[in-house]
């Protein structure tokens, strides 16, 4: 497989007026929605859908300063339906309407978000990888929805989570799990702090559960402290994934914790 992050930037930049939505870039890329959602972000910080749109915006704006006319069609050919939804996104992004940046005539002081170059592939040390068959899992635990660029909620998430292990009816085991599902257009996914369950009739107020079938994983083993966790993802996406000829499946991906990891120190 190409890269796929590669493929979704070339296409974004060759197309940056195109009206294409997340579904129709993965499928260019050969790659799931939830495979493309999270792996942009992981190689870029930006969530696809976003970095598409500001691409966009700041071409508009680049075209108001030199003075277009026509605001109307400048939004159309930018993805919105009116010229009220461009200048509100307009408005909300770079602090000014089309029509001021347009009379003002230059650029100063507008942050333009310029054509990406992907950084070198991840070079951080990636175990070998096992592939294995795994049983079906149902998992409970807390969870909540998080951006990107907000991403460092989850540590608190996993401390609210942690008084309750080993106090949940129908716990199997004490291994923990970070469960990972359910991106959208926007970079947003859910994020459940759990344990594995035999049932779900008796959970604390505010639990919930999720029931992944039985499959085929590839398991990698994170080296080091869990704050660099990121670093090993950036290695699968960026680096193992488009040279294994493999495809990932449109479905949760999950962290899996052994009984010793300490989620306060982070460490395990």
């Amino acid at each position: 497989m190409d890269d796929p992050i590669g493929k979704a930037l070339w296409m974004i930049e060759t197309d940056v007026d195109g009206h294409f939505d997340l579904q129709t870039i993965a499928d260019a890329c050969g790659v799931s929605r939830f495979c493309l959602a999270r792996a942009f972000v992981v190689a870029t910080g930006w969530p696809v859908m976003r970095y598409a749109r500001v691409r966009r915006l700041s071409r508009a704006a680049r075209r108001l300063a030199d003075g277009e006319g026509d605001i109307l069609g400048l939004a159309l050919e930018s993805g919105y339906g009116s010229h009220e939804a461009f200048t509100r996104a307009f408005r909300e992004h770079f602090g000014l309407t089309p029509e001021s940046l347009r009379a003002r005539g230059h650029l100063d002081g507008i942050e333009l978000r310029e054509a990406m170059r992907m950084r070198p592939t991840s070079t951080y040390p990636l175990s070998e990888p096992r592939f294995e068959q795994g049983d079906e899992l149902l998992i409970a635990g807390l969870g909540e929805r998080f951006t990107a660029d907000k991403s460092q909620g989850i540590a608190a998430l996993w401390q609210r989570f942690v008084p309750y292990i080993g106090q949940i009816a129908g716990q199997q085991g004490c291994e923990t799990y970070g469960l990972c599902h359910s991106p959208d257009e926007e970079g947003g996914f859910e994020y459940m702090a759990g344990v594995r369950v035999s049932r779900t009739d008796d959970l604390p107020a505010g639990f919930i559960h999720q029931r992944l079938p039985a499959r085929r994983y590839v398991v990698f083993r994170h080296q080091g402290h869990i704050s660099s966790i990121h670093e090993t993802l950036a290695a699968i996406f960026q680096r193992w994934l488009p040279q294994s000829g493999l495809q990932a499946a449109d479905a949760p991906e999950f962290e899996f914790y052994s009984a010793d990891f300490d989620p306060m120190a982070g460490t395990g």
